[in-house]
């Protein structure tokens, strides 16, 4: 095809998959992340390279691209520095902070014709976006951003992303929204095999919950969908949510609802006690499965090779990480309609 991308910070091929379901080629995925190469290579035609953004060189770079017609850069770097926690924490060129800033140095050395980033609403707030996008429009990339909701392109998910475009042929901006209605939990997940808590699925390994304690297995029982800690009992709320300060965080130990989408999926999303992740009506967490389904993923998207073990701590990691593979496809299908725009084939 005359379009390649490379995808910076690639984990485990969420944005890749959209590219791939759209038709678009990916030469190579970049991540420092080993563990996100089995899933990356095993759903996706293109090779992952472990590595540090911060030591890929141009030459390597442009390597990749190859004799591409249309070069493609995407770079959904590491979002943990830009939350909302990490906002008093602003240190402009240290640790991760500088990734945006290996980013431009890429984006200068190589001059890709376009380039886009995804992270969470709070990166505007931080002084090294705002130097990004001025490094881009120095370049002459005309720059588009804007906060995203991705249930309006199909993910059964409450998950606002900052979307960043950007363009030398011209203003370029996200398609329409695809989905008028929000894809709700039931129609992604109702029809996997039920579990119990420690359950895994004889099918399909990563169709596996977490165990609970015999404390939370009560606490689940207790719980209602979309309700909170508050509906129990007072012999099951935990002593740290009595207090003050516990009273405003309801969201933790609760179930999801079968006909709204689903909150938004973090690292730790497969533990009932982390956030609204238990089932609608299971007395469990959601399974890594339901969690990468939930992600966008395809039921048949492999994150594990047959006979290794599962370990919940790197594939919550892997799934909570991922960009959605819907709101890649989206991407994707708005720098198909900018190249058509502008009189250039993809």
């Amino acid at each position: 095809m005359a379009m390649t991308c490379v995808d910076l910070f690639c984990g485990a091929g969420g944005l890749t998959h959209g590219f791939v379901k759209e038709g678009l080629k990916v030469a190579a995925g970049i991540d420092l992340d080993g563990a996100c190469q089995y899933p990356y290579e095993s759903n996706n035609d293109s090779k992952f390279l472990e590595r540090d953004v911060s030591d890929l060189t141009v030459e390597e770079l442009e390597r990749l691209f190859g004799r591409a017609k249309v070069k493609v850069l995407a770079g959904c770097a590491p979002c943990q520095p830009f939350s909302t926690y990490s906002q008093r924490y602003d240190i402009k060129r240290n640790g991760r902070w500088s990734l945006l800033y290996e980013f431009a140095r890429l984006v200068e050395g190589t001059m890709p014709d376009i380039v886009t980033m995804e992270n969470v609403p709070t990166v505007e707030k931080h002084e090294v976006f705002h130097d990004f996008v001025a490094d881009l429009e120095a370049l002459g990339y005309h720059v588009w951003s804007e906060i995203v909701d991705s249930t309006h392109y199909g993910l059964p998910q409450t998950r606002r992303r900052m979307v960043l475009l950007a363009s030398l042929y011209g203003p370029i901006r996200m398609i329409d929204r695809t989905h008028s209605k929000p894809r709700t939990v039931r129609q992604v997940i109702g029809r996997l095999p039920p579990l119990n808590a420690g359950e895994s699925a004889a099918r399909d390994k990563l169709h596996v919950a977490a165990k609970l304690s015999p404390l939370n297995l009560k606490r689940i029982r207790a719980s209602k969908p979309g309700g909170t800690w508050k509906d129990w009992p007072k012999h099951l709320v935990a002593e740290c949510h009595k207090a003050e300060s516990g009273r405003t965080y309801p969201g933790v130990y609760g179930r999801m609802e079968w006909d709204k989408p689903s909150p938004t999926m973090t690292t730790q999303c497969f533990g009932f006690g982390n956030g609204r992740f238990g089932h609608p009506e299971q007395d469990r967490a959601i399974s890594l499965r339901e969690a990468a389904v939930l992600q966008g993923f395809p039921k048949s998207y492999k994150f594990v090779a047959k006979g290794d073990p599962i370990h919940f701590k790197v594939l919550g990691r892997m799934i909570g990480n991922a960009v959605p593979v819907g709101l890649g496809q989206a991407i994707a299908k708005s720098i198909k309609v900018h190249l058509d725009e502008v009189g250039i084939a993809s």
